[in-house]
C-alpha cells in the first residue's frame, strides 16, 4: 500500500481518536483520568495481542539484543514517556487556550522538530536535509491548519505560556514519531514498538494521576457506562503507532507530518458532518485548511508513493 496514503489514514485516525477522547473526557470531567483510561484500555489491547502473537514476542526478543549488544541506546526506549508526557500537556493546555490554538501552536511544534530531527537521521532511516523547499511546506501546512481553525480562535485571555507549551507538546511528537522510528528498526515488528509505548506511557500518566490525586488536584471518579466508542482511544493509538512506527523510516518525520495533517483535517471535517461536538459545525475555513495541507504537500515536492515494503 501507498506510504502517503497510510500516512494520511494515521492522520484520520488521530481526529477519532481525539473524538472518543474529548467525550470520554468531557463525561468523566477529569481529564488525567480519561488519558490514563485511553492509555491503558491500548495497553491492554495490544498486550493481550503480544501473549498470542509469536510476531511480537520475537520483536521484543530482536530489541533486547539489540540493547544488550548497544546497537540502541536504552534512553532511545523512553519514546512511550514521551507519549505520556504529550498527553498530560495536552489534557491541561487545551482547557486554558482551546483546541484551534492548540491545534496550530502543535503543529507548528511538530513541523519544526520535524525538519530538525530528519536532519539528524533520528527515525534511522537516513538524513534529510533541510532544504527551502521542505521549509516552505512546513509554514504552508502549518498557515493550513490556522486557516482550518480561524473561526474558532478566541484571543481574550489567551495565556502565551499555555501556547509555549502547546507548541512543546508538538516538538514532543516530533521526537517521539523519530525515537518510535529507530526502535522499530532494530524490533522488525511494529506492535512490539506499540507495546513498549503503551507500557511507558501508562506508567507516566499513571504517576501524574496518582501525584495530583495525592496533593488534592484531582479525584477517582466512577467511569461512564458507555457510548462504548468513547473508549476506543486508547485501541486507535495502537493501531497509530504500529503505523507511525514503520513509516516515518521511509518518508522521514516532516513528509510524514504533512500528509498526517491533511488526513486529519479530512477526518475533523467527516467528524462535523457526522458526528459534530454540541456547538461546533463545518466550516469553509476548514474545507479551505484541507485544500492548502495537500498543497503544502505539493510544494514539499514529496516523493513517497513507493508501496511498503513487505
Amino acid at each position: 500500500m501507498r506510504l502517503d496514503l497510510l500516512a494520511a489514514l494515521s492522520g484520520l485516525m488521530i481526529a477519532l481518536q481525539a473524538r472518543a477522547n474529548g467525550e470520554l473526557s468531557h463525561r468523566l470531567d477529569n481529564a488525567p483520568q480519561a488519558a490514563l483510561v485511553s492509555f491503558s484500555s491500548g495497553l491492554f489491547f495490544v498486550a493481550l495481542y503480544a501473549l498470542f502473537s509469536p510476531a511480537v514476542k520475537a520483536g521484543i526478543a530482536r530489541l533486547r539484543t539489540a540493547v544488550r549488544n548497544g546497537d540502541i541506546p536504552r534512553w532511545r526506549l523512553l519514546a512511550g514517556a514521551l507519549g505520556g508526557s504529550f498527553v498530560a500537556i495536552q489534557t491541561s493546555v487545551v482547557p486554558l487556550i482551546g483546541v484551534a490554538v492548540y491545534s496550530v501552536a502543535s503543529l507548528a511544534g511538530q513541523t519544526a522538530t520535524s525538519l530538525i530531527v530528519d536532519r539528524i537521521g533520528l527515525t534511522g532511516g537516513g538524513k534529510k536535509p533541510i532544504s527551502p523547499r521542505r521549509i516552505a511546506a512546513a509554514v504552508v501546512t502549518v498557515l493550513a491548519v490556522l486557516v482550518s481553525v480561524l473561526d474558532r480562535i478566541d484571543a481574550r485571555n489567551l495565556s502565551l505560556i499555555a501556547v509555549a507549551l502547546a507548541g512543546l507538546a508538538g516538538a514532543i511528537v516530533g521526537v517521539q514519531r523519530a525515537m518510535n522510528g529507530l526502535i522499530n528498526e532494530h524490533s522488525g515488528q511494529s506492535f512490539t514498538t506499540s507495546l513498549l509505548n503503551f507500557i511507558m506511557g501508562s506508567s507516566v500518566l499513571g504517576i501524574a494521576l496518582l501525584i495530583a490525586v495525592a496533593i488534592g488536584k484531582v479525584e477517582f471518579v466512577a467511569l461512564p457506562a458507555g457510548p462504548w466508542w468513547i473508549y476506543m482511544g486508547g485501541t486507535i493509538g495502537v493501531i497509530y503507532i504500529a503505523f507511525t512506527s514503520t513509516i516515518v523510516q521511509h518518508l522521514g518525520v516532516l513528509t510524514f507530518t504533512l500528509f498526517s495533517t491533511g488526513g486529519q483535517l479530512i477526518g475533523a471535517l467527516l467528524i462535523d458532518i457526522y458526528s459534530p461536538t454540541k456547538g461546533v459545525s463545518v466550516s469553509a475555513y476548514l474545507v479551505s485548511g484541507i485544500v492548502m495541507t495537500f498543497l503544502g504537500v505539493l510544494v514539499g515536492g514529496v516523493n513517497s508513493s513507493k508501496p511498503l515494503k513487505r
